[in-house]
Parts: C-alpha cells; sequence; structure tokens
C-alpha cells in the first residue's frame, strides 16, 4: 500500500477579504517531490506553511501530513518538518560567515547543555552534502553576501535539512532570477525527494518545469483551480 506523506480534503483558508487558498483535494506519497503553482497572490506561501503544520487551516478542513492529522499534531508535525524560502523567516544574515550560520542552526538544535563548536570546512561540507550535491559548497570564512543566489538558498535548505526533517517546504523556487539558476535548485530538490525526503516547492509558472530531467515525475498542486490535483 501506498505511504502517503500529504492527504488534504477539502482543504481552505478564509479570510475576512476571501479565501486565501482552496478548497482543494491533494496527495503527495511519502519520499516524492511535489510542486505548487500559481499566481501571487493565491495563496502558496500560506499552504507551504499550513502542510508544515504552522498555520491551522480553516474549519471544515481535512490534512493529514505524515500520517499526523492536523491541526491537533500541529506540534509533532512541526519536529518532523522544516520551512524554507519564506520571506523573513530563514533569511540568513549578510554579513556573517557560512561558519557561524552553521553554527547557530546546530545550536539552536542542540540540547541546551550542549557546547557547540564552529565548524570547519569537513563539516559544513557533510552538513550541505544532500543540498549541494556534487555543486562547490561554501567555505567556513565565506560571508552570505559572497554567495550567489542558488547558492544561499541550498545553504538555506541545508540548514532545514541538518534537523533531519521527514518533510521540507520550500517557497518561491522562482525568488531566484535566472532560470539556470531555478533548474539548479529544482535538480537538487529532486535529488532530495530521490533519497526519501518528501519535498514541497512551489513556484508561478508550471511550463517551465518541462526543462527538468526529473527522478520521478512530481506531483503538481496548480492552486488556479479548485478542488483539483494533477499529476505533472
Amino acid at each position: 500500500m501506498t505511504k502517503l506523506a500529504i492527504q488534504a480534503g477539502d482543504l481552505h483558508l478564509a479570510s475576512r477579504r476571501g479565501l486565501v487558498y482552496g478548497p482543494l483535494d491533494w496527495t503527495l506519497e511519502d519520499g516524492h517531490l511535489g510542486i505548487v503553482t500559481g499566481p501571487p497572490d493565491s495563496g502558496k506561501s500560506t499552504l507551504m506553511l499550513t502542510l508544515a503544520g504552522r498555520m491551522r487551516p480553516s474549519r471544515g478542513s481535512r490534512l493529514e501530513v505524515l500520517g499526523h492529522q492536523l491541526p491537533a499534531a500541529e506540534r509533532w508535525v512541526q519536529r518532523h518538518t522544516s520551512v524554507t524560502g519564506v520571506a523573513g523567516l530563514d533569511d540568513l544574515d549578510d554579513v556573517v560567515t557560512v561558519r557561524s550560520t552553521v553554527r547557530e542552526r546546530l545550536a539552536w538544535l542542540a540540547p541546551w547543555y550542549k557546547i557547540v563548536r564552529y565548524p570547519g570546512n569537513e563539516q559544513i561540507a557533510e552538513i550541505c552534502r544532500l543540498a549541494f550535491g556534487d555543486l562547490p559548497v561554501p567555505t567556513a570564512k565565506t560571508r552570505v553576501y559572497e554567495l550567489d543566489e542558488p547558492s544561499n538558498l541550498l545553504l538555506r535548505i541545508a540548514l532545514s535539512l541538518a534537523s533531519s526533517p521527514a518533510l521540507i517546504t520550500v517557497d518561491a523556487v522562482d525568488q531566484l532570477h535566472d532560470l539556470s539558476d531555478q533548474d539548479t535548485v529544482w535538480s537538487r530538490l529532486d535529488a532530495i525527494a530521490a533519497s526519501g525526503v518528501t519535498v514541497v516547492a512551489s513556484t508561478t509558472d508550471a511550463h517551465e518545469l518541462d526543462r527538468i530531467p526529473w527522478t520521478t515525475e512530481p506531483s503538481h498542486l496548480d492552486l488556479t483551480t479548485t478542488d483539483v490535483a494533477e499529476e505533472a
């Protein structure tokens, strides 16, 4: 029997101004890549946070993530998921080094009594291995502002993966301005999903994804429609 990482039915979020997203039905298999598309006002970022247990949907929604019902099990889901790419949530401090950035993340994850030392190049390379693959990993002394756009986003993804989550969300891959940089990140997200981590990522336009030679064809959720989940 296929194990589902996400099972959503009539999932929606309403505000005083109307629907933020939905209602939608969608399933995503465990260890697969799901791609959410829609225009800037379609609620993609809010949906990313909902799927990771950081925001609650409206009453009447049905949502199960990693086998646990939300919002009842939101604390459990929060511990087993990570959120990346949301403006103002996981932005990196431009003036600090990669070493300081990684240490801060490791210290956050460590028990309060554990002393977390600054990592060297070898430890940073290991932490970044899944996110970067064969791409060059930034050195410990590199400052964040020296990173190009894809390296910055991949480092944020690597920091998300440091907690060994079962599912990660990556919002707005098209925040990268160059299409080749977007392709680089999509290829790495494909590899992360192939390793067994469920990935949900968002972008504006689905047509650009035809360029990627996927390991496994991703599941596509189009927020310009309702009650529809397409296999892209």
